[in-house]
């Protein structure tokens, strides 16, 4: 049996609530509540604890544990709420984080946008150029002091900073991963002046403390970006924790990373929040992969504001970053790889003059005030409203009841906003929002997995979110598949991922490591300093778990090196199962781990061992393994069954002249072994089921439900 806890992914447009109680599983969804998280987290519980016949002091009381994933962080920078900060940086690297690497007006951007130089604009930046100041000092890149710390500057440079407004103080010296003395110094000169105990204290962040990379920019950004999120993660975050108190749950909160793990609100950084909903769907999918033997899944989550895209191979490998861009900056952070497409239900549908046709996106509706047919004061057509007038979903029976659709909004929107560019009729209008929508997502997940040398065919998709697997069948038929999955809790399996992580930390440093020395032709011999930067990192680690009541016999470690052949540029991430290197039998290990990877990566052949092998990053994953939520036996069951329908209604298909008569269905169809043909729509208390013409509805178990192309079978 599962232990009890609740998993929550708050998400830009619905909070999705998993709850694992006595063995029993229950979903919930509510609006979010961007003002106040706690009041949409309440709305989504109530629904819960209903289903499950407890009240939610009961509930949370008996919870082993209460996790968060969520996207106010992201929200926060969108919106660009965040305090004044302050920058110091070593003398010469004063105008590192305002050119950004002469790429910043195109990072974080679509690539059409980035290819157009005469509109390119930077972002407004989070340090702007009057708040930067730079002292005195140099650190060696092999971490030797050759320029000592100029006290007296710095104090200057923190009363400058501090006269001109800032409300965070960030710190970036150079070399600093290599030797953070200079850091820590500059630290100590700021307590001294502006102590912690006193009112109107204010935070510094010391980079090597946020990223362990070289890398002036990158961990700049990392640390500003983390600066700027800390206000409003922390009084986010403490505002549901306090919630949570007042309900009678007084063990402290996790938190889920974009790194894949989770931890407690003291061992987590603001930076390590943004993106971690999509990140636990990722999780969950991986779970799925290896207990279901899906073997290499693409996971899709479309929700309410965006369309997100996660990779895992055979063998629950999941793709990482280790320099992704957040927003419009790129960092310095172990990130599970994501793209993010603007193709959710509240997507906005505008005229592409440029095409003659329609634009999805970026912009959202969001939750407040959502889609037109949310009768709550939008006025922009979006992919939902086209959804509702297609017939697919019921106005009365939406969000469980919860929400009432206006049909008439939907039609006035599309109207006001498309109907004289496109010259068509409002049904047809739908027709191509669907089908460019559904082309948007399905040329996303195509392009991700080609460009890592994968081919659709190899992989299940599978389409959760809100809105997954109502256009799922729509995805699979523009990427040429015969087979979608929409897996088990389709609507809040993000949520449920959330609940499936382990408690985990990652910490990293760069080195400068040569296993293979090409003109000596001479393999390493001096073990001891990476061994002890490995140990080092591990300690890190074990102390993190530690202090979040982490026994120490039950934490372990997983070394990770990101290696190169000679100078290029290109690293390879190789995992180990090495400890240590203590021998010239370990260095070889390594380097054939190293070749293996690499021709895997790049083919076999494009190997280049003579031209040196050397590690640039040393990364040690610290772990405890937690309970997870476990599914087996969901794929495709042998029996039939067949399903009595609840009604039937007429719903437009593209690529259908006119209205197909269209037989509903309510949740008994989710019974294993369920079977039925298209079209059709299945409508539940959680999410819509569309079953397309020339497809198929094959319900597993858990609720799992498979979509197959007749001509498939």
């Amino acid at each position: 049996m599962s232990a009890n806890r609740i998993s929550v992914d708050i998400g830009g447009t619905f909070t999705d609530c998993f709850v694992s109680h006595e063995g029993k599983y229950v979903q919930a969804k509510a609006l979010t509540t961007h003002h106040n998280l706690a009041l949409g987290f309440n709305e989504a519980l109530d629904v819960a604890c209903t289903d499950l016949s407890i009240n939610v002091s009961d509930l949370l009381r008996s919870a082993e544990s209460v996790r968060y994933s969520t996207t106010l962080g992201t929200n926060a920078l969108i919106e660009r709420k965040g305090p004044r900060i302050g920058l110091i940086c070593t003398a010469g690297y004063g105008s590192v984080v305002p050119i950004s690497r002469a790429r910043g007006y195109g990072e974080g951007l679509a690539y059409e946008r980035q290819r157009d130089l005469p509109r390119a604009k930077r972002p407004e930046p989070l340090v702007p150029i009057p708040m930067i100041r730079t002292i005195r000092e140099r650190v060696g890149y092999a971490g030797e002091v050759l320029l000592e710390l100029d006290e007296e500057g710095v104090r200057e440079a923190l009363r400058e900073l501090v006269d001109e407004g800032a409300e965070t103080i960030v710190v970036m010296l150079t070399n600093s991963v290599v030797n953070p003395a200079h850091e820590f110094a500059v630290q100590a000169v700021f307590r001294s002046e502006y102590p912690d105990y006193m009112l109107g204290a204010i935070p510094m962040l010391l980079s090597h403390q946020v990223a362990g990379r070289k890398g002036e920019y990158t961990r700049a950004t990392s640390t500003i970006i983390d600066g700027y999120l800390h206000n409003v993660m922390y009084h986010g975050l403490s505002t549901l924790e306090l919630n949570l108190r007042a309900n009678g749950y007084h063990k402290p909160m996790l938190i889920n990373h974009n790194s894949g793990g989770l931890a407690q609100l003291n061992s987590t950084d603001a930076l390590q929040t943004v993106h971690s909903g999509p990140v636990a769907g990722i999780a969950a999918s991986e779970l799925l992969s290896e207990e279901g033997g899906l073997g290499n899944v693409v996971a899709t989550d479309m929700g309410g504001t965006s369309f997100d895209i996660g990779i895992v191979t055979a063998g629950g490998e999941k793709h990482y970053d280790f320099h992704p861009v957040i927003d419009r900056w790129l960092v310095s952070v172990p990130m599970v790889h994501l793209v993010t497409l603007g193709a959710g239900g509240g997507s906005i549908a505008s005229f592409d003059r440029l095409y003659n046709s329609v634009k999805i996106g970026p912009q959202s509706a969001g939750s407040d005030p959502g889609p037109a047919c949310y009768d709550q004061g939008g006025l922009k057509p979006t992919v939902t409203d086209a959804d509702l007038l297609l017939g697919y979903l019921d106005p009365k029976n939406y969000a469980n009841g919860r929400i009432k659709l206006n049909p008439a909004r939907s039609k006035m929107a599309i109207e006001e906003h498309l109907a004289d560019d496109l010259d068509l009729e409002v049904i047809e209008i739908c027709k191509v929002i669907k089908q460019t929508v559904d082309h948007n997502m399905a040329n996303g997940i195509a392009t991700e997995l080609r460009s890592r040398g994968y081919a659709p065919e190899q992989f299940t998709i599978l389409a959760y979110g809100g809105n997954g697997p109502l256009h799922s069948c729509g995805i699979a038929n523009a990427l040429g598949v015969p087979r979608i999955l929409a897996p088990p809790f389709s609507s809040v399996f993000s949520a449920l991922g959330a609940g499936n992580v382990d408690q985990l930390h990652i910490h990293e440093s760069s080195t400068y490591t040569v296993l293979f020395h090409t003109g000596l032709k001479k393999l390493l011999t001096d073990y001891q300093r990476l061994n002890e930067t490995i140990e080092e990192l591990e300690r890190r680690g074990k102390q993190d778990l530690i202090r979040q009541g982490v026994a120490p016999e039950h934490v372990a470690h997983r070394l990770e090196f990101d290696m190169r052949y000679g100078n290029q540029r290109v690293e390879t991430a190789v995992a180990t199962n090495l400890a240590r290197i203590n021998s010239p039998q370990d260095v070889l290990t390594l380097i054939r781990e190293f070749h293996q990877r690499y021709g895997e990566r790049f083919g076999e052949g494009s190997q280049a061992t003579e031209s040196g092998v050397r590690i640039n990053t040393i990364r040690v994953t610290s772990y405890v393994k937690l309970e997870k939520v476990k599914f087996h036996g969901i794929k495709p069951l042998s029996k039939r069954l067949p399903v009595e329908p609840v009604g039937e209604r007429k719903c437009h298909f593209v690529g259908q002249a006119g209205p197909l008569a269209t037989k509903i269905y309510d949740e008994a169809a989710l019974k294993p072994g369920s079977f039925i043909e298209g079209p059709a729509v299945v409508t539940t208390r959680a999410t819509t089921y569309l079953v397309e013409p020339n497809w198929t509805f094959h319900a597993s178990n858990y609720g799992a439900v498979w979509f197959t192309r007749t001509d498939a079978q």
